[in-house]
């Protein structure tokens, strides 16, 4: 699922994200600034894995991104983000009975967020890596964020 505004500069890396991954073993959603939209779809297939791709504020280089644990994403994106309609720790939340193994979170630190701004190169520096890193599902590789 890439979350986000693609009209606010790096709010629109998880969009960017989805639309750049193509794997045959994946179904990538572009859930906009509604990913509460979507939930029937993660209900029907009750996949292994969901992936939540999210622009974050986490005091990083603008950038870097980290997997963020389900008990810290809503003092971090809920409060930096405001445009989603619904917080993200409980679409986690209820989603979590409907996937098998896991829902793995990743921020991506944004360099700028305003209007009409096109993705900084280094977000889209990270996206490649994000990237890789779900088609040969190795999420051990993204650090943890503390």
């Amino acid at each position: 699922m890439g979350i986000g505004n693609i009209l606010r500069g790096d709010d629109g890396i998880g969009i960017y994200i989805v639309n750049n991954f193509n794997d045959e073993n994946w179904i990538s959603l572009n859930c906009g600034t509604v990913p509460e939209n979507f939930t029937s779809i993660v209900k029907k297939e009750k996949p292994d894995y969901l992936v939540i791709v999210d622009a974050a504020e986490l005091s990083l280089k603008p950038g870097e991104f980290r997997k963020i644990p389900k008990e810290k994403i809503s003092e971090i994106v809920s409060t930096f983000m405001g445009t989603h309609n619904i917080p993200i720790s409980h679409l986690v939340k209820y989603l979590g009975k409907y996937v098998k193994k896991e829902i793995i979170f990743i921020g991506i630190q944004p360099k700028s967020l305003h209007l009409k701004e096109t993705i900084s190169k280094e977000l889209k520096s990270a996206a490649k890596k994000i990237i890789e890193i779900l088609k040969k599902e190795k999420f051990n590789e993204i650090r943890e964020y503390e």
